[in-house]
């Protein structure tokens, strides 16, 4: 992830969001004759639910808004993040919070909340209105967590071609988090109709985690930004992370660096404030790390779990990538047998930023690994196992036939990065199996100005997608 780690700690700042109780008073704006709610019930447990409401304006630019409804099953809303609620029986309002109210022509925002039900029926409210005007531009409900294919099956090439977008998530400064450098080390997943991005941001102050949602990539850029250290994760160095849903636990995880290998989990993946304080996957690093880290860093942790066993791998920017396990009713406790899965001499080819998957269809593993090339450029190279467990055999892993690199990748125009680096594939699900399709694979990654020069910190990286180009199937 980086070639030169953070020890300082990252000051927070930040008052945490809006969500106390507030008068049904209607804001001053502009009527809307339009409006569009997509209402998704996230999870649900025996006496609580968590739901996502998203709002697009169809009429006239906004700026203020207040969205109604009424709950018919005696529903009642605990809490809210973006936007302020007030609550009086059945009757629901929310209000903008102070900096999401302007809502262009064709413009969306959401919010999310917890409440309680009665524990047999959450039916989804059917009446909304935006400032008074009722929303018929369509209401879509999803009762539970679901999960959108990215393709079918097929096999992998022994050799691929993408094609990259331009730089889609850049950094969004707040009051309490400025002059960030870069959004990079990105993990996302596709979870009912929405894209959940993770990613760490860098500064001269060290790391943080921020998480962002939106419908389609081409909103990926105006998405709102909220930073971790608002939720429980908290501050300090946090970086790298990764997310998946453990399906035995019914948990959301996200898996991160902090020095140790970490981990926070929640049960409403839109929830940013949700997260779980950090907790350890071990009690301190392992004596075979230990011994062989040289001067490097231990970093990149990532999480892969068959039927039987959880994987966790890591890097040390000293040639060595490495394995514990455990199995899945221990998970996420147990973490042992470590040892050195693939090492090279030569520590910037096998440097870090490891990513396994299963392949879909097939009884086939994927793995990446990130290098620095003989031009000082990043990418990837790949090996395929037939178990998580096994033997890698190369497949795609040289400077002239890489997995993914500035020359086996084409831009519309001049090519805004050289480096291909830290990312994640584009997930068939969600779970913890980490299955992708190998067909018309997707990668998002970290790219730069191929110009920029200074401090690894205060690189400008961004975040982009790469779409195979070559797909057999």
């Amino acid at each position: 992830m980086h070639r030169n780690r953070p020890r300082s700690w990252i000051v927070a700042a930040a008052a945490a969001a809006m969500v106390a109780l507030a008068l049904l008073t209607a804001p001053t704006a502009q009527a809307a004759p339009g409006c569009r709610v997509e209402y998704t019930v996230t999870n649900q447990w025996s006496n609580g639910f968590g739901a996502n409401v998203s709002v697009t304006n169809l009429g006239d630019p906004l700026t203020s808004w207040r969205l109604t409804w009424s709950f018919t099953a005696g529903q009642t809303i605990t809490q809210l993040w973006n936007g302020v609620v007030s609550q009086s029986g059945a009757q629901v309002a929310v209000s903008n919070a102070s900096y999401n109210g302007s809502l262009a022509t064709g413009a969306g925002t959401s919010f999310g909340f917890n409440g309680t039900w009665n524990g047999s029926a959450n039916p989804v409210p059917a009446d909304f209105a935006l400032n008074g005007t009722p929303c018929t531009g369509g209401s879509t409900p999803t009762a539970t967590p679901t999960v959108t294919p990215t393709g079918g099956t097929g096999t992998l090439p022994s050799s691929f071609r993408w094609h990259s977008s331009g730089a889609l998530i850049a950094p969004k400064p707040d009051a309490a988090h400025s002059n960030i450098a870069a959004v990079k080390d990105p993990s996302v997943v596709y979870h009912n109709g929405r894209w959940h991005v993770f990613a760490s941001t860098a500064s001269a102050a060290g790391y943080n985690l921020v998480y962002t949602n939106f419908t389609d990539w081409a909103q990926a850029g105006a998405a709102q930004h909220h930073y971790l250290d608002q939720s429980g994760i908290g501050t300090g160095y946090r970086a790298a992370p990764q997310v998946f849903y453990f399906a035995p636990q019914n948990k959301w995880y996200l898996v991160y660096q902090t020095g140790n290998a970490s981990y926070s989990t929640t049960t409403d993946i839109s929830n940013p404030r949700s997260w779980s304080a950090p907790q350890h996957f071990y009690s301190s690093m392992p004596d075979i790390i230990r011994q062989n880290i040289g001067s490097g860093y231990w970093v990149d942790m990532w999480v892969i779990c068959d039927s039987a066993k959880c994987y966790l791998f890591s890097s040390d920017d000293n040639g060595h990538l490495y394995r514990s396990e455990t199995t899945v009713a221990n998970f996420p406790n147990g973490f042992t047998n470590t040892q050195i899965v693939l090492q090279d001499s030569n520590k910037y080819r096998l440097w870090e930023a490891s990513n396994i998957y299963k392949v879909k269809g097939t009884n086939q593993y994927l793995m990446l690994i990130e290098a620095i090339g003989s031009d000082g450029r990043r990418y990837f190279r790949s090996w395929t196992s037939t178990g998580i467990g096994g033997t890698w055999t190369p497949l795609a892993d040289t400077e002239s036939n890489p997995f993914a690199r500035a020359n086996n990748v084409t831009f519309d125009g001049t090519a805004w990065t050289r480096d291909i680096s830290h990312g994640e594939m584009i997930r068939d699900g969600i779970d913890q199996t980490l299955t992708i399709s190998p067909c018309q694979m997707r990668y998002l990654y970290q790219g730069m100005d191929p110009n920029a020069t200074g401090e690894y910190n205060a690189l400008p990286w961004r975040l982009a997608l790469l779409t195979q180009t070559n797909s057999t199937c």
